[in-house]
């Protein structure tokens, strides 16, 4: 068996465990609610951030959609607490950049992320791995004017 079926496997089994078993489900009392969908296949989300000091202290989402989009928002999640705004928005633009094929630092961990790097063969599905992402960047720009 090649590397490359492995590595698709484990990254299948990461969204898989995502999506049924998401991280930061649920809303925030008292903070920045961000509500997105996606018409073109029914994906929608609320994401909620509690920013502090330039900081996301907590991140939580609630929504529907495929396991894409659901697995990709509980990433998201996870990935951006404790990071300064500017770094959430670095994050997701290097998450916009390997979702289009394009370059980006590959040395750096994205974590479980990384998983969702196969969506860029589906460019029907880049919009629901993105979602939450776009939610996040909407969040943080509204906050700052």
């Amino acid at each position: 068996m090649s590397n490359h079926v492995n590595l698709d496997t484990l990254y299948r089994q990461v969204i898989m465990d995502h999506y049924k078993n998401p991280r930061n489900k649920g809303v925030l009392d008292n903070s920045l609610t961000v509500d997105m969908n996606n018409p073109t296949c029914g994906d929608r989300i609320r994401l909620t951030l509690d920013l502090e000091d330039n900081v996301v202290k907590a991140a939580k989402f609630e929504g529907e959609g495929c396991s894409i989009s659901m697995s990709s928002a509980s990433m998201m999640t996870q990935a951006i607490k404790g990071k300064t705004l500017d770094k959430a928005l670095e994050l997701s633009e290097i998450f916009s950049n390997m979702m289009l094929g394009k370059e980006y630092d590959g040395d750096l961990d994205l974590g479980d992320i990384e998983a969702l790097q196969g969506v860029t063969k589906f460019p029907a599905r880049i919009k629901c791995a993105t979602l939450a992402w776009k939610a996040m960047e909407k969040g943080i720009t509204s906050n700052n004017e």
